[in-house]
């Protein structure tokens, strides 16, 4: 299982400090566990979640105290890209959790090599339902059954772990190969630009250049994982 440690800060401290220290504010939270303030190395915490995602059970020591938790969020910067919050998750591990893991594509389709076209990636994460020490990591795809334009990967087709259900429908479409001319149609259409997402960014970035020496959040900045 992999490691990390973390201190135990004070709920007022400067989280700006914090990271000009090398250190990214958290906070460990769970069903059976109170809110408490932690800080991490930022380049060991980076190391970690580059391995672990957010679907790996981790050791997390907080004052000397080991803690088996997921690393349910992670909040950016959105001009520099730092991580600036973690939100450590404890769940109970006798009861199933939904999370969401990333659908990972491997291989070469033929109707792609040998006829031309472009792989078309319909799915790009699902979310499942398992026991916390089920969750899998990823879900791998092997996409070399697409042999032509009219073959299909549905959620149905994809390699399920033991004691994981997947969330979505089975005949949903995960991956399929389409004609060059059928992509060069769907690019030619209008953009439409998103205005409210931009603005909303901007807002954030401005919200971060006038924070003064303000507490990291005692609350976690995003929903715990639903129970099953």
């Amino acid at each position: 299982m992999l490691k990390l440690s973390s201190k135990i800060r004070a709920s007022k401290e400067n989280v700006k400090l914090i990271r000009t220290q090398g250190y990214i504010p958290a906070v460990l939270y769970g069903p059976a566990t109170e809110n408490l303030p932690l800080s991490v190395d930022a380049k060991e915490f980076k190391k970690l979640y580059d391995a672990s995602g957010e679907s790996t059970l981790i050791s997390l020591d907080a004052g000397g105290k080991s803690h088996i938790v997921l690393i349910h969020d992670a909040q950016y910067d959105p001009l520099s890209g730092d991580i600036l919050h973690v939100d450590f998750y404890q769940p109970r591990l006798d009861e199933e959790i939904n999370i969401t893991v990333p659908v990972e594509f491997d291989g070469e389709a033929p109707a792609v090599k040998d006829l031309g076209g472009t792989l078309i990636k319909h799915i790009q994460e699902i979310e499942v339902r398992a026991l916390p020490q089920d969750l899998p990591h990823e879900i791998r795809v092997d996409v070399a059954k697409l042999a032509t334009f009219e073959d299909r990967i549905l959620v149905q087709d994809l390699p399920r772990p033991q004691g994981v259900t997947f969330l979505r429908e089975p005949e949903e479409i995960v991956a399929s190969v389409a004609t060059v001319e059928n992509v060069e149609e769907e690019l030619a259409k209008p953009i439409e630009e998103g205005v409210e997402k931009v603005e909303l960014v901007a807002k954030e970035v401005k919200k971060e250049e006038k924070e003064e020496a303000v507490a990291a959040p005692e609350q976690p900045s995003k929903e715990a994982p639903k129970k099953a």
